[in-house]
Order: structure tokens, then C-alpha cells, then sequence
């Protein structure tokens, strides 16, 4: 994936998800759970590519940090809790889906955290 089509089109496939665009600036496109409206993927053109904002838990941040070189602290965000991920290409997809889906699992909101329902 390296195109934001191809990123919103996966992230679409999640469970109860909507695209939105809060900013009043098209190269900003947020993806949020449809309940709680609490985003988890921000979307945006910088430096010739399509980045990612994503948060994972402390131990999978600082694990992505140093295997793949194009994920960073996030630009314009809590660099604690939030990557930026840069889609050059770098990343295999199969490892951004996992990225995209734990970002959206660490933003549920708490009434579905652990129902056991099976998330793509």
C-alpha cells in the first residue's frame, strides 16, 4: 500500500469505520470508528508520500521504530503514544494491515474492548 486509496480502502474494512475530513484541509483524512468517533488513523501527503498517523501499544511502538525506518514518532502528535508511518513501500501491507488494526483496537471505545468479536 502506498496510495491513501489503498489505505482508506483497507481501513474501511473494518468494523463500523468512517472516513472524515475535520481539518477544512483536503490533504488531512481521518479514519474513525462510527460509535465513539475517536480516530484512529490520520492520513496526509507530506514530503512526496502518503503518512500515517497510528497508535500501538509502547511495546509494538518501539519495536516498529526500530525494524522499519519509515515509522517514526508521529508528526504533529503525542510522540508517546502515536507513529507516523511512512507508506514508501518499505513496509510489506501485511504489516501495515497489522499496524492499521491494532491502532484501531487501542481506540476502541471501552464497551467493545474484549467482546470477542473477530476484527479483520
Amino acid at each position: 500500500m502506498t496510495t491513501r486509496e489503498e489505505f482508506v480502502s483497507f481501513a474501511l474494512t473494518l468494523e463500523n469505520v468512517y472516513t472524515d475530513r475535520p481539518f477544512h484541509d483536503d490533504n488531512w483524512v481521518l479514519l474513525r470508528h462510527t460509535v465513539s468517533k475517536k480516530t484512529f488513523a490520520f492520513t496526509f501527503m507530506r514530503q512526496g508520500y502518503l503518512w500515517v498517523n497510528l497508535k500501538f501499544p509502547p511495546d509494538w511502538r518501539e519495536f516498529f521504530r526500530l525494524v522499519y525506518p519509515s515509522c517514526l514518532p508521529a508528526y504533529h502528535m503525542n510522540k508517546e503514544h502515536w507513529s507516523s508511518v511512512i507508506l514508501d513501500g518499505s513496509i510489506p501491507d501485511e504489516e501495515l494491515m497489522r499496524m492499521t488494526r491494532m491502532s484501531y483496537d487501542m481506540t476502541l471505545p471501552p464497551e467493545k474492548m474484549g467482546d470477542g468479536k473477530k476484527r479483520t
